[in-house]
């Protein structure tokens, strides 16, 4: 018989012990409310072929911690048993965030805003960046979001790794360096164990790597297919990180990069956007990428599309859908069953929230407004 009680997934992750399991006391004595999952009294109990896609359940006799992705079950600790040996989705269930960025005024922030992927509404503030930042990558582990790389008012590109946490709001740390300077504009991908920054401003064409299990630089493990300019946008798959939008020359702008996540080496070249394009938002379900907004040329103009292209095919992205409206500079976050693109300028800047279906292509709908109008920020979910 079910026990159901709300629980936080990021907060029960922060409680797994060195055994690799929540313990019952843990649970009942930390986490008093939130949401999801449900409590079962065994694992027997679960219902492993019923159970709709996102849901999320908890065995506190035997600390097992179970979230179903997609077609399968995975235990939050990697352990095997009732659920299959994976312990991450890129894709979030509770929130997603949007950090840093510019407001009006050329004015850089550190701010960290939060909004609920459960219900459509506005953002909240929930902490600070140790910079004031624009156009830096954003990661996701299981446990804490991450900003690398961007540019700082007045001084240009800048090198540093930040991490703030998801369990609780709370400020961002500085964790970590990037190989080398002039790190603003790139693109950002997460696996299971690392976090990927990928291009550089002003011609780079370089991947960084950083370890999401212990605080640390990052190292370079490879290159993109060609050299990129600036603000594009970055997918993950399971096996795999992408990287689409602006890249110079202006004749290579619509590639589609994919560098592998099991072993270090340079991406290639598997497919074309609809069109050039710049200042682009990336998202991603478990079975496709998307590429929303940006800045369309020739000729030059803003753009609503949102491009859809296949995991598990190399082959050229589809014109899906709409935004709102025409935006550039846009920020993207994944949840289980939606993309979502914040911010932007239309021309002038916006706070608008916009969600898009990933189950049916099909347009975004307004479903809320970030805490200030801005663009330029990163996008984290968890």
């Amino acid at each position: 018989m079910a026990i159901t009680n709300g629980r936080n997934l990021a907060e029960l992750a922060s409680l797994i012990n060195s055994d690799g399991k929540i313990s019952a006391e843990a649970f009942s004595a930390e986490l008093t409310a939130s949401i999801d999952p449900t409590l079962y009294d065994s694992a027997s109990d679960v219902p492993f072929e019923d159970a709709v896609k996102g849901t999320q359940v908890f065995v506190p006799s035997e600390g097992l911690l179970i979230k179903l992705t997609d077609s399968d079950w995975y235990s939050i600790d990697g352990s095997t048993g009732a659920a299959a040996a994976a312990a991450w989705a890129f894709q979030g269930t509770v929130s997603g965030y949007s950090s840093g960025g510019r407001v009006p005024g050329v004015s850089f922030i550190n701010e960290i805003e939060k909004f609920s992927f459960a219900s459509d509404g506005n953002a909240t503030d929930v902490g600070d960046m140790v910079d004031a930042k624009e156009a830096q990558a954003g990661q996701s582990s299981a446990v804490s979001g991450y900003n690398s790389g961007g540019s700082l008012y007045g001084t240009g590109g800048i090198v540093s790794i930040e991490k703030f946490p998801f369990a609780a709001d709370g400020n961002g740390t500085d964790v970590g360096d990037l190989v080398d300077d002039n790190r603003d504009g790139v693109a950002g991908q997460s696996s299971t164990v690392s976090g990927y920054t990928s291009g550089r401003g002003y011609y780079d064409k370089r991947i960084d790597k950083f370890p999401f299990a212990t605080d640390g630089n990052a190292a370079v493990v490879g290159d993109l297919t060609v050299k990129t300019i600036t603000r594009m946008a970055g997918q993950s798959s399971v096996e795999n990180g992408y990287n689409t939008g602006r890249y110079g020359p202006i004749a290579n702008a619509n590639i589609i990069d994919k560098f592998p996540f099991a072993v270090d080496a340079n991406a290639t070249d598997v497919g074309d956007l609809t069109a050039n394009r710049i200042g682009v938002a990336g998202q991603s379900s478990d079975v496709s990428g998307y590429t929303s907004g940006g800045f369309f040329f020739p000729p030059d103009s803003w753009k609503n599309i949102i491009d859809k292209f296949a995991f598990a095919s190399d082959g050229n992205a589809t014109d899906v859908g709409d935004l709102t409206a025409n935006k550039n500079n846009v920020t993207g976050q994944s949840s289980v069953d939606y993309g979502y693109t914040t911010g932007g300028y239309i021309p002038s800047m916006i706070n608008v929230i916009d969600k898009f279906p990933f189950a049916a292509d099909g347009n975004a709908t307004d479903v809320g407004d970030l805490t200030k109008v801005k663009a330029l920020a990163a996008g984290q979910q968890v």
